[in-house]
């Protein structure tokens, strides 16, 4: 039976509870056979500053190098907003995302049949959605330098956040989302303002040239950002693999997480390069929804996106595309069901707790295993 090492960051907030919900499923594939999970949990967010005074220690960022894959779960809340810049809950993530070089995520938005309703927009617009969204995570406006406040002649204050990308960087990324394509129903959007941005500009010609030099086969068209967000809640099947830079990423993702009914309900994968030797990328999991403090420790939070992140490590880090499509099915049964969370129960209807949701996935995973 193959053996893996994971390194979980349960963070602030929620984390820690939807993260004892991974813990289970990992826990009864290992005891039916699918493979062994070895687990070691660090501190990461606030909760690492609360105990080191930094987001993430040196020798968590040491095991998560190490780690066959990283999953994480949130940080950040109030109770640290006035900490030093450099040390807030975010920076934790910032720096494994920058140190172990996770330069490609990838944020599926996919509507479960029996959540169709659940969506702020109409059953037709939104049944039988399945995108993903392939965002550049180490470069562009959130990386760039000079990143400042200075203080001017006059007195006036003046920010700089400056947005920087290289071919190279937006060649590796433009190939993750053709790849991805192919395996789908080859389509590939590109989503990015070369209206009124010069590194628009070069977005879009080093992907029409990837595009058109390595990937004949797969349809490319490009989307202004601005209009792709109006496209994903108008029409947004009429998108396959959406790809793009950091920011715009960040923002899109959000979107199509929301379609589907709550930002609980949808996982994410941030990948490194395959290694030149053994073909592993480094790799961290973790759902898009934040720490919701609101809710934290009362039990309430959905674990379906943690859960669905796990799923995504079993694909793309072990090689164990079955067992990914088997939590995925277990997910699909529970709602099926009709089990919900309070974030995706109807108005008036009863809701389970966390640990119900759990529990019932991994009933779910035994009548299929």
């Amino acid at each position: 039976m193959a053996s893996f090492n994971l390194l979980l960051l349960p963070g602030d907030g929620i984390g820690p509870e939807v993260m004892g919900e991974v813990k289970k499923v990992a826990d009864f594939l290992g005891s039916a056979g699918v493979a062994k999970f070895e687990t070691e949990t660090d501190l990461v967010g606030g909760s690492a500053y609360d105990a080191h005074g930094v987001a993430i220690t040196d020798a968590a960022m040491k095991t998560a190098m190490a780690a066959d894959a990283v999953l994480f779960g949130a940080v950040g809340g109030p109770k640290w907003a006035k900490v030093p810049y450099e040390h807030r809950p975010e920076a934790g993530l910032l720096r494994l995302r920058k140190d172990m070089e996770l330069f490609a995520n990838l944020r599926p938005a996919v509507c479960y049949p029996a959540l169709a309703d659940a969506s702020s927009l109409k059953r037709e617009i939104i049944e039988g959605l399945d995108i993903m969204i392939v965002r550049e995570l180490t470069g562009g406006v959130y990386f760039g330098e000079p990143k400042e406040i200075v203080t001017l002649e006059n007195g006036e204050k003046r920010a700089v956040d400056t947005q920087v990308y290289t071919t190279h960087e937006i060649e590796r990324i433009a190939r993750v989302a053709f790849d991805l394509a192919k395996v789908r129903r080859n389509k590939v959007t590109s989503s990015e303002k070369h209206n009124v941005m010069r590194s628009g500009v070069l977005w879009k010609e080093v992907v029409s040239k990837v595009g058109a030099t390595e990937y004949p086969d797969v349809e490319l068209d490009h989307h202004l950002a601005d209009a792709c967000g109006m496209q994903l809640v108008r029409w947004p099947k009429q998108y396959d693999v959406i790809v793009c830079d950091n920011l715009f990423g960040d923002m899109l993702s959000d979107v199509a997480a929301m379609l589907t009914g709550s930002l609980g309900m949808l996982p994410s994968a941030s990948l490194g390069a395959p290694d030149a030797k053994t073909g592993k990328r480094k790799a961290l999991y973790e759902p898009v929804h934040g720490s919701a403090p609101d809710i934290a420790g009362q039990g309430l939070a959905n674990p379906i996106a943690m859960i669905g992140s796990f799923g995504m490590a079993l694909r793309y880090s072990f090689g164990l595309g079955q067992a990914a499509d088997l939590v995925d099915a277990a997910i699909a049964d529970v709602l099926a069901s009709g089990s919900r969370t309070r974030d995706i129960a109807a108005k008036g209807a009863n809701a389970i707790g966390t640990k119900d949701m759990g529990d019932a996935i991994v009933a779910a995973l035994k009548k299929r295993v």
